[in-house]
């Protein structure tokens, strides 16, 4: 650390993860997922491309409203995985550049309810 002029400092508040999740955001905002209206399956937020978080991850269950992924995977389906939940206002933050604000301020939108039909 003494090479790069790097101070180390703790985290004062463990159990916080916030500023790790964010900085993980910075690195990886190319990757990242909104989870769509059936709950079921995630949109890719550039290429509109539909995900699941694969079964083997933690977040499989929780169905967090957004997530960056390390990898994604083609098996039955495209699953992400090495998942991480998001709060969007960090993908305006680290990635302005990236993202237009309207695409993710529309996902906030109440949309209408689906109906199943038999």
């Amino acid at each position: 650390m003494e090479r790069v002029e790097i101070i180390p400092e703790s985290n004062p508040s463990p159990n916080d993860t916030d500023p790790i999740r964010k900085a993980i955001t910075a690195g990886f905002f190319y990757n990242c997922a909104r989870l769509q209206k059936s709950s079921e399956s995630y949109t890719t937020i550039k290429c509109e491309q539909t995900v699941h978080i694969h079964p083997s991850s933690s977040l499989h269950k929780e169905n967090p409203k957004y997530a960056v992924y390390y990898e994604l995977m083609l098996t039955s389906r495209e699953f992400i995985r090495q998942v991480v939940e998001i709060d969007d206002k960090w993908l305006l933050e680290v990635a302005l550049h990236y993202y237009k604000k309207n695409k993710i301020k529309d996902a906030k939108r109440k949309m209408p309810k689906t109906i199943k039909t038999k």
